[in-house]
């Protein structure tokens, strides 16, 4: 007898909640470099290369809600973030088909970079008295280069939980179809 399957929106539910809740119980805790390692824009950018864009936006959406919600902060800042990153690296999943293995580094440095100046721009947008100084701009550099160097382990871990009831297989690659309109070089030779 096999043990039953749980399935994807389980999973990721699950995953969403033990990320949030490792997030501001543990990691908020520590300083990697002087600045506190933030997964969630990670997670979510795993989700999104992993499965596709609307998947990798209701993933962000709902991290972003549950992070808001927990930190009593102003709720859909970090909504709007995640799901841009979400959607981003679906769509780059979907329109480049990437499987080169320094992707997800690629990626998460980017994931992390929209999370951190985005988050700054709208906090400063909303008037909150925070002083732009020098020290806002190393920070947000060190964020990035911490979050890159946490994006291949965070990326594999994700895979590790979603490969079993992933829709298609992700090593996998779909042949893209010929998109010139005319016949392809192979047929046109036949004829």
């Amino acid at each position: 007898m096999t043990a039953p399957r749980i399935p994807l929106t389980v999973r990721l539910g699950i995953l969403a909640v033990l990320v949030v809740l490792i997030q501001i119980g543990l990691l908020s805790q520590l300083a990697l470099f002087g600045v506190p390692p933030d997964i969630g824009p990670l997670v979510v950018m795993s989700v999104g290369l992993l499965m596709g864009s609307i998947p990798g936006a209701v993933m962000g959406f709902w991290m972003g809600l549950m992070v808001d919600t927990a930190l009593l902060q102003t709720l859909g800042i970090d909504s709007l973030l995640y799901i841009v990153v979400g959607y981003g690296a679906g769509r780059l999943r979907e329109l480049r088909d990437p499987d080169g293995a320094l992707v997800p580094l690629a990626v998460g440095a980017a994931a992390t970079a929209v999370t951190v100046v985005g988050f700054s721009i709208v906090e400063f947008l909303l008037g909150v008295d925070a002083p732009v100084s020098l020290l806002l701009v190393r920070e947000i550099v060190v964020t990035v280069i911490v979050g890159t160097l946490l994006a291949m382990p965070v990326y594999a871990l994700v895979r590790r939980v979603l490969s079993p009831v992933l829709p298609d297989d992700f090593r996998r690659r779909r042949r893209r179809a010929y998109t010139t309109g005319g016949l392809s070089p192979i047929t046109r030779s036949r004829a």
